[in-house]
């Protein structure tokens, strides 16, 4: 009997590391291009408006797919869903590095934005069907860790390959690793299959239709995403330049700022991952880790700090941010009706791709006219209202609405 559980650890291990990489490639793949900006730019001449616009192609696209995909894993399964989307992430990743012009680009920004919207219905069917309940906090915690390790590697892996040899050479690296996870997948299919009893559950999937967007908890689990993504969009792009200009931040302090809280913020995903094992508590501890995050967004934004200390308190915001992770992806599961959770998580997940593409508009106008302080306003105001939407989770209706005739 003893021997059981080493097995069903190996087992839950397993599947958590494999959906753990998924995730990270996801992250990698939104970060594609955005480092290789500069020589972009250059070979392409166009503004950085433009490539930006490649960008909002990019997550509007994934947005539309990630709701859709939903209902293709309930049906299919995750496996197939999982294996195409890294498939066309590779091919995406290498017309980049073939694209002759400017337009190209944002013809295979649509490719990618296919891609990239299979993996959040993929990963939380996956964990939710295939993990021990007892493990599902460690779970999430880890799917989050690995989500900012894919943030942190597009950066690390592209612009040194860009700078030694070509942008084009840092696609192809790209969509060669893109290969490698595919075939990783390939070898560890089986652990991607549901359990048989799980597949034969598929009448009641069909039944369920689209009665899950009756259920105000869905709703409100979007809300809360779309205004996470915001905050994240926020505090990667534009917070660490804002608080330069009202601290007198040198450029090489300011960029270290992000990396010191992506670092930070995975490790509260860890300690947030024991703080998850027990439901109960999950909105105060969203509560709490955002809250205390927003605590230290209204200090940099309007208390007198030393420069030096500025990347510190981005750590600290990031350890708090970090915390509520897998508490929050808790919260979802309770508001998931059986046998639905790839639609759920793929209408869900779709806040956080109109998150990032709404953002960068509020956050850029606030910064050309020079509101630096305006950021912070912002900041502090959407996670006050992810604190708001959290506790809004667990009070609303978790069945679906009655439909009157």
């Amino acid at each position: 009997m003893s021997a059981a559980v080493p097995v069903a650890l190996r087992q839950d291990a397993g599947v958590i590391g494999l959906v753990g990489v998924a995730h990270m490639i996801s992250h990698f793949s939104q970060l594609l291009l955005a480092p290789l900006f500069p020589w972009l730019k250059d070979a392409f001449g166009v503004s950085y408006t433009q490539l930006g616009l490649v960008m909002t192609v990019f997550f509007v696209v994934s947005c539309a797919v990630q709701a859709a995909s939903g209902f293709v894993v309930d049906r299919h399964g995750p496996r197939p869903v999982l294996l195409g989307g890294l498939a066309l992430l590779a091919v995406a990743a290498f017309g980049f590095a073939s694209a002759p012009s400017y337009t190209a680009l944002l013809g295979w920004a649509v490719v990618a934005g296919v891609a990239n919207g299979v993996f959040h219905p993929v990963d939380y069917t996956l964990i939710n069907r295939r993990v021990s309940a007892a493990r599902l906090g460690h779970a999430y915690s880890f799917h989050g860790i690995a989500g900012s390790l894919g943030w942190a590697l597009a950066p690390a892996m592209l612009v040194p390959l860009a700078i030694a040899f070509s942008w084009r050479v840092a696609l192809v690296a790209a969509g060669v690793l893109v290969c490698a996870v595919l075939l990783l997948m390939c070898l560890n299919r089986d652990r991607l299959l549901l359990a048989p009893v799980a597949i034969k559950a598929g009448a009641a999937v069909t039944d369920v239709g689209l009665a899950f967007l009756r259920i105000p908890a869905v709703w409100a689990c979007f809300w809360f995403f779309m205004c996470f993504a915001m905050v994240m969009a926020g505090v990667q792009a534009f917070a660490p330049l804002a608080a330069g200009q009202l601290h007198g931040v040198p450029a090489g302090l300011v960029a270290l700022c992000v990396t010191v809280y992506m670092v930070c913020s995975a490790g509260g995903m860890v300690v947030g991952g024991f703080l998850a094992s027990d439901p109960s508590r999950c909105e105060r501890v969203v509560a709490g880790g955002v809250g205390g995050a927003a605590v230290v967004a209204a200090i940099i934004g309007f208390a007198p700090v030393p420069a030096l200390a500025v990347p510190v308190l981005f750590g600290v915001m990031g350890l708090a941010a970090g915390l509520a992770g897998p508490s929050r992806d808790l919260l979802v599961k309770r508001s998931t009706p059986v046998n639905a959770s790839g639609r759920v998580y793929g209408v869900v997940y779709s806040g956080l791709d109109i998150g990032q593409a709404v953002a960068p508009v509020i956050f850029g106008v606030l910064m050309d006219r020079q509101q630096y302080q305006g950021v912070w306003i912002a900041l502090i105001v959407l996670q006050l209202l992810l604190i708001v939407s959290g506790f809004q989770i667990s009070s609303v209706r978790r069945t679906p609405a009655a439909v009157t005739a």
